[in-house]
């Protein structure tokens, strides 16, 4: 399988690129600095004895860098049977980015929405093709204002609405693309991560876990008919996410301000 994972230079998508590359899939890494992502590839080439690793750079802040990593893909890459939207921020020296949006909701929401519209022609002759989206059990009412830009909050609000406004979209995603099996996943939280330990200071759970449920949702027979839905787990199955991603009318007034925005 051909498989893309943003966000894979440390954490989750670092681990889950290893447990998929030990299988023999070719695996694309993402990451925002070159000398990162090569130094990952020679590490999982390494690991696992597959060749066919190979990696993008992209700052997820920087939106035009967003397109032209679509513009990469779709000259580079035939087709993809998954692509897991991993790379997401919460804690960062600058919370706005240069083109005066919210970092988390350029990089967690943003950026993912801008990278699969784009790259559809490449997902679409992907073989029975999954997206997952990761989401997060912190999910919040999106505010036009923190979208936009305009208005600043806090780190844990801007995460938590980045994180619903993907879900959103994910929910809307899947039932436009009915042949792409498409699941947003809260991976677990406090996973040991780079992430959570800036941010919290603390974990609850290895980070094993987090990719368990990645390779689960991507890969597992079990879930090719889950689409359109959320997992959570911390519970350990598919649930509710918040009351807002089943909102038509707020889905809709999400995609117009974010159709405006990128």
């Amino acid at each position: 399988m051909n498989i893309l994972i943003t966000g894979s230079t440390d954490g989750i998508g670092k681990l889950t690129a290893l447990k998929l590359a030990k299988e023999g899939h070719e695996v694309y890494v993402h990451g925002r600095s070159k000398a990162k992502v090569d130094s990952v590839i020679a590490e999982i080439k390494n690991a696992s004895n597959n060749k066919n690793i190979k990696g993008f750079v992209a700052d997820f802040s920087d939106l035009n860098a967003v397109k032209q990593l679509a513009e990469q893909i779709k000259n580079e890459v035939s087709s993809l049977d998954v692509l897991i939207n991993n790379a997401g921020i919460f804690k960062a020296p600058l919370q706005k980015t240069k083109d005066g949006l919210d970092i988390r909701m350029s990089v967690n929401y943003l950026a993912p929405y801008i990278l699969t519209e784009s790259i559809i022609s490449v997902l679409k002759k992907g073989s029975a093709t999954r997206i997952v989206n990761l989401s997060s059990a912190a999910q919040s009412s999106v505010k036009k204002g923190i979208l936009t830009g305009d208005v600043s909050t806090s780190a844990n609000e801007a995460y938590a609405q980045s994180k619903l406004a993907l879900t959103m979209w994910s929910f809307y995603f899947a039932k436009q693309h009915p042949n792409i099996t498409t699941i947003a996943v809260n991976p677990g939280s406090l996973l040991n991560t780079k992430m959570a330990k800036e941010a919290y200071g603390q974990h609850w759970s290895p980070a094993e876990k987090g990719v368990d449920i990645l390779y689960d949702l991507a890969m597992s027979e079990a879930n090719k008919n889950e689409s359109g839905k959320y997992f959570d787990n911390d519970k350990g199955s598919f649930s509710n996410a918040h009351p807002d991603a089943y909102d038509e009318a707020k889905i809709q007034t999400l995609l117009e301000i974010t159709s405006s925005l990128v």
